[in-house]
This record gives C-alpha cells, structure tokens and sequence, in this order.
C-alpha cells in the first residue's frame, strides 16, 4: 500500500501529533512485512507490505489516512517467494 500526504495537511497533522497517532495506530493493526517511509515527488509517502486476507478490510485500513490527513491510498497486490511458488505450481496442468 502507497499512501501519499499532502504537504500541508501533513505539516498541520506532524504539529498537532495526528500524523504519528495514525501511523502508529496502522502499524498495530496491520503489523506489516515492512514499512518504508520516503519523501516522493517532494511529499511525505508511506510504503507498507502488508498481508490483506479480505478486500472489504480497504475500507478499514484506508479510511484513518483519507480522513485524518486527506491522503491518497493505492493498494499494490504483491506476492513474496512463497507466493511465486506457490502460483507457478498452480500453473502446472
């Protein structure tokens, strides 16, 4: 998942401790693979690898970003090794 801040909602909720709260908060829930946290595009972005079992949780997960720092959240489904494999085998008739 790519969420992306803009820059003066992300200042106003970096000043006011919001932005830690629901990046802490997300952290915990979805107890992510990995999480990066990079400037993109000269904004303050998240990268969080996370494992999604159902895709009614979009709504759960992505509605404290929208919501508390009007951000933009793109889901990415991406697979690890185990996944390739797993899919490659699928693939064999």
């Amino acid at each position: 998942m790519r969420v992306t801040i803009p820059v003066e909602h992300g200042n106003k909720a970096f000043k006011d401790g919001s932005l830690g709260r629901i990046m802490q908060s997300a952290m915990q829930e979805l107890k992510p693979e990995a999480a990066y946290f990079v400037p993109i595009d000269g904004v303050r972005t998240a990268l969080i690898f996370f494992d999604m079992k159902d895709s009614s949780d979009i709504v759960r997960i992505a509605e404290p970003f929208f919501s508390g720092l009007n951000a933009s959240v793109v889901f990415r489904p991406a697979m690890n090794a185990d996944d390739l494999r797993a899919g490659m085998e699928k693939m064999k008739l």
